[in-house]
């Protein structure tokens, strides 16, 4: 063995895949580079296919009754849990996004510092969205009307290309936090920060299967998340020619589908952290109750 340290070959890590709080790897056993900003090789990535879709939509609809069942203040209690899981890797995160974007070591702290405090939000949020998006209706008739929201179901979610912490969080929180469980499929360039948020899961007790995170290409894992029937809901970052897909394959199971813009400003709080992030992400039911006429 020789002991000249320029003769030693980096053991790489290959990032698997987070299918029903498992790490499997994917079921083509492809794999492709994961580079820094500077084109160096950093780490590999499991390469998605379809069938690893359709087991991540199987596991996240297994996993639905139980957690949309779930009281909102376990739901809170458990997304706290997993920003405290993210702050203990804050460091490891800031590194993952300045070694993979390129920009300076305060602009990436302000990033992660944002994305835990949106966590933190959206825990906030769990015990609160009923009596905030719902409604008692005045109707015209002896009967009480009111406006429920409830959660969609199993949702499919395409994270944005740039913004690969704050976006990717901003995505498919409100989903969780309603009740909802996910398909995540991470930015195709800029994984790394996905895939440090996804290690940190089973340690924040969120049940398996309610978050699910494929890494792979955009070009293969969007037709399979717009065709795939179980899911019911879709919330990507997209541009108009992958939009229009979407909605051509999603209509074939009235799949619900919410696009943002890619240049979104996920810095916004106004956008990102009050009602309108459940847009896509519940749906709203109506109950007529009779009211007694003495």
């Amino acid at each position: 063995m020789s002991t000249a340290s320029n003769d030693r070959v980096t053991v790489l890590k290959t990032h698997k895949l987070f299918i029903k709080g498992a790490y499997p790897r994917g079921e083509s056993g492809r794999t492709h580079a994961l580079r820094d900003a500077e084109g160096g090789l950093i780490a590999h990535l499991c390469t998605a296919s379809r069938k690893d879709t359709r087991e991540a939509v199987e596991a996240a609809r297994a996993a639905l009754p139980g957690w949309s069942a779930s009281t909102p203040y376990l739901r809170g209690q458990i997304l706290h849990r997993l920003a405290e899981m993210l702050e203990g890797r804050a460091v490891e995160l800031a590194k993952a996004v300045a070694d993979t974007t390129g920009r300076s070591a305060k602009k990436v702290r302000a990033e992660v510092d944002a994305g835990i405090d949106r966590v933190i939000c959206f825990a906030g949020w769990s015990d609160k969205i009923t009596s905030l998006l719902g409604n008692q209706n005045p109707v015209a008739q002896p009967f009480h009307n009111f406006t429920t929201p409830e959660p969609i179901g199993t949702i499919g979610v395409i994270a944005p290309e740039s913004s690969s912490f704050l976006g990717f969080l901003s995505m498919w929180l409100p989903a969780v936090c309603a009740g909802n469980t996910v398909v995540c499929m991470a930015s195709e360039h800029l994984p790394l920060p996905a895939l440090l948020v996804a290690e940190s899961m089973p340690g924040s007790d969120l049940p398996a299967g309610v978050f699910n995170l494929l890494t792979g290409t955009r070009k293969e894992l969007l037709p399979a998340f717009a065709a795939h029937r179980d899911l019911d809901a879709i919330v990507a970052c997209a541009d108009d020619k992958e939009a229009a897909a979407l909605r051509e394959a999603g209509a074939d199971n009235l799949k619900r589908v919410r696009v943002v813009a890619p240049n979104s400003d996920f810095e916004c709080e106004r956008a990102w952290e009050g009602p309108e992030a459940f847009r896509g992400a519940v749906e709203y039911k109506t109950v007529w109750h009779p009211m007694s006429v003495e």
